[in-house]
């Protein structure tokens, strides 16, 4: 069965019937006139500052630009492709011409998620979605069923991690066209895998954004945020409109599986009903008979966001990114004490014992790096309510030199912590390569050829935000951090798939497909169940945590003692996995440093 698929909104260009309709909130232009295939028609005015146009003559491949004075055009906000870039000309797209052969995929259930964040352009050396098509067999065979993609937003350059993006409808057209995506997402359906896309709802890029010109209203200085004034979205409906409709558009147009919310904690809103509640309302009521799945990246630690129903389904939100347990574990394997890092090491074990059992770590206590308290109480959450990690996009690339785990501490260490992410029962997420423990860095990359004067902003602001590590304080040391501006640092975090099949990244990646071969079998079906209560116990430098569910309890306890030690298992329990020097006498185990055991316990 084909289907056609598109999302409807109010504004951008829309093919209807044999027209085409051209929509733009202006309110600050007298005159705008869209130059369609380079003739000029001026746009009708309409109420509240919009302006339309319909045309018989343009089509899907229609070039389009907006003319706002003599001396200024620019692309649309809403346009659904630029192939040449975010400053160029827009693309008529009509999305009902692709056919998807996917219509019985109705997505997975949230327990049986195995995340694997990616980011296209360097997920293979070609960077496309056509290439990264290719690879995705791979992670069917590793057991990974959701792929969570890092932002496509269109943005300035060739390559980004995405979050300067600025035609948040356009998918960025150097990874190739909305029909490439499409046919990406079409495979990973067949191969019953779910696609997640990152989204940006906080601030616009600072190259490329032309809605200044057409909206000063879009934003406000009543509001800040660490790119400038903030979004308005407590002052002008159309704001709300624009990226209501984003999320709506990948969800239906591009038939994506869930959307993961970057930074929510930097998007300000005083009105009753707050943006993210919209949005996720909203997505709720549109798609009731499918899996949609929405994840937050949230400094506060906000459980209220997280709330589930009396049937244990999120009101709202799925999930959190739960950086808490990756700083914790990132503790215990580097001995790393910087920058946020210093919240964690008093009490380490007890922290992440915490975090496992209970979510956040950090549920309304003082955290000194931020001089305030933070979080809410998140222990009456399921553990499916926090996506779990030892490292993401985000806490490898924020590093000068963007080293992975696998590169900071010992095999045995993260064997220990890859135990721990896969078989606890919040939901893992793995970072591309991390299976085979790629030795590719993820460094942090722009480029803003365009202007000097970026290029030079962020060449020195990324040197400036290390000077408080003790290992940049000096000049010469700060200069040694790679120029995010220069192509080699893009390239240097290409992933190398050809060590896969070499030692040790060999059998680091049998170690992981066995671990999630065992989540599959052993844990998943025990998240279906409800969810009872989660604790922690630490003694001796050994961590113990269990969660209790209606179907049975999971256990986990691992060692980070000098010596070994020895623990009891509960009367009757089954293990299902243990480190190899992990050494069982009946119901006592005895533990080396850095090892652990898993086992399950019928209700």
């Amino acid at each position: 069965m084909i289907l056609r698929r598109v999302h409807r909104m109010p504004f951008g260009a829309q093919i209807d019937g044999d027209t085409t309709r051209f929509a733009l909130f202006a309110p600050d232009v007298e005159n705008v006139r869209a130059v369609v295939d380079d003739k000029p028609h001026v746009m009708e005015a309409g109420l509240e500052g919009w302006r339309e146009l319909r045309l018989p003559h343009a089509r899907a491949g229609t070039r389009y630009v907006y003319e706002l004075s003599p001396d200024l055009r620019a692309p649309d906000p809403a346009s659904r492709y630029q192939p040449d870039g975010v400053h160029a000309p827009s693309t008529v797209i009509d999305p009902l011409a692709f056919g998807w052969a996917d219509g019985d995929w109705r997505g997975r259930p949230w327990a049986e998620a195995i995340i694997m964040e990616v980011h296209v352009g360097t997920a293979t050396p070609e960077g496309t979605f056509a290439a990264l098509t290719e690879k995705l067999e791979h992670w069917r065979d590793l057991g990974i069923t959701a792929i969570e993609l890092m932002p496509l937003s269109d943005c300035p350059g060739t390559r980004n991690w995405g979050y300067d993006g600025v035609a948040h409808f356009a998918p960025n057209a150097s990874y190739g066209s909305p029909d490439d995506l499409k046919r990406l997402i079409e495979r990973a359906h067949a191969l019953e895998i779910m696609i997640f896309i990152d989204v940006v709802y906080n601030h616009f890029g600072p190259s490329g954004n032309y809605l200044h010109a057409f909206a000063k209203s879009f934003f406000t200085e009543r509001h800040q945020t660490p790119w400038g004034g903030g979004l308005a979205f407590d002052e002008q409906k159309a704001v709300r409109d624009f990226f209501l409709h984003n999320a709506l558009y990948w969800l239906e147009e591009f038939n994506a599986d869930g959307l993961r919310f970057d930074a929510v904690h930097a998007i300000a809103d005083d009105s009753d009903r707050h943006i993210l509640a919209e949005i996720a309302e909203t997505i709720r009521k549109t798609f009731p008979d499918r899996h949609i799945h929405l994840i937050l990246e949230n400094e506060e630690n906000e459980a209220k966001w997280l709330e589930r129903d009396k049937s244990g389904k999120p009101l709202l939100y799925t999930a959190q990114w739960n950086d808490d347990v990756h700083h914790c574990w990132h503790v215990l394997m580097t001995g790393e004490r910087e920058g946020y890092y210093a919240d964690y090491v008093d009490n380490t074990l007890e922290r992440l014992g915490r975090g496992l059992a209970e979510g956040f770590v950090f549920q309304g206590e003082l955290m000194q790096i931020r001089g305030k308290p933070r979080g809410e109480s998140s222990a009456h959450l399921p553990p499916t309510a926090f996506v779990a990690h030892v490292q993401n996009h985000d806490q490898i690339g924020n590093r000068a030199f963007g080293e992975r785990i696998s590169t900071l501490t010992s095999p045995q260490k993260l064997a220990l912590a890859h135990a721990g992410l896969i078989l606890s029962p919040q939901i893992p997420m793995l970072f591309m390569g991390e299976e085979w423990s790629a030795s590719a860095p993820f460094q942090f990359f722009v480029d803003f050829s365009e202007s000097e004067e970026l290029s030079n902003a962020v060449r020195e602001g990324r040197r400036r935000e290390f000077r408080h590590f003790k290992a940049f304080s000096d000049e010469s040391a700060a200069a040694r951090i790679p120029d995010p501006t220069d192509e080699k640092t893009f390239l240097n975090s290409k992933i190398d798939w050809k060590e896969r099949a070499r030692e040790p990244h060999a059998g680091v990646l049998v170690g992981l497909r066995d671990l999630i071969a065992i989540r599959h079998r052993e844990i998943v079906p025990l998240l279906a169940s409800r969810y009872r209560d989660g604790h922690y116990k630490v003694s001796d430098a050994v961590l113990k945590v269990a969660w209790r569910f209606e179907a049975g309890e999971l256990g986990f306890a691992a060692s980070f003692a000098d010596v070994p030690r020895a623990i009891e298992l509960p009367k009757d329990s089954r293990v299902i996995w243990q480190s190899p020097d992990a050494r069982a006498d009946g119901d006592r185990i005895h533990l080396d440093p850095w090892t652990g055991i898993s086992w399950r316990l019928a209700a």
